[in-house]
């Protein structure tokens, strides 16, 4: 119900690029993903709270993929069942 869906998924040297739609349950509509092994180099997100996503994007860079999901993962926002956070953390469950 609040999956992402994996839009496209491909590698340029050692880094992993991933782009996934994210559910209709949440103001943004997609995130992108870049990893070096299991750790985030960049995430991107398309629409939501600018400065949220941002924040976000920029807190998790550098971290271990684990790391991230486990603090990320069933964060609900205004009682959606999920949020931006919580499905960054559904998508990196998927790589």
């Amino acid at each position: 119900m609040f999956e992402v869906k994996l839009i496209s998924n491909e590698r340029e040297g050692g880094i992993q690029k991933a782009s996934f739609q994210t559910c209709d349950a949440v103001c943004s509509k997609q995130i992108d993903i870049e990893m070096d092994g299991d750790i985030i180099k960049r995430v991107q997100y398309t629409g939501g709270c600018h400065g949220n996503t941002q924040g976000l994007s920029a807190l998790v860079q550098g971290m271990k993929k684990a790391d991230v999901i486990a603090r990320l993962e069933g964060i609900n926002c205004k009682g959606r069942g999920t949020s931006c956070p919580d499905q960054l953390s559904r998508a990196l469950k998927m790589l």
